[in-house]
């Protein structure tokens, strides 16, 4: 897994929780184009991203045809597991 993307309305308010849980920010940029309109399905987009990183523990794996599944690793030894269900 690359990077997960997940969609907010307060960008802000998002940063701050996942700095908290042990990400980093990476950078921040506004997005717009033909680009972003084609990957959303969208006409006139603009959007305001942040990247966060994190450590990964182990590897992606993959649960059967349903999950890939891996744990990043946050502060005081914290361990989040990410999932995405394919079905």
């Amino acid at each position: 897994m690359d990077h997960a993307g997940v969609v907010v309305e307060d960008l802000a308010a998002a940063i701050a929780f996942f700095v908290e849980l042990g990400l980093e920010l990476e950078g921040e940029a506004a997005v717009e184009g033909e680009w972003v309109d084609q990957l959303l399905g969208l006409d006139g987009v603009r959007a305001d991203i942040a990247v966060h990183g994190a450590e990964l523990v182990g590897d992606v794996e993959q649960y059967g045809d349903i999950y890939p599944y891996c744990y990043v690793r946050g502060p005081d030894g914290i361990i989040i597991g990410l999932v995405e269900e394919l079905r």
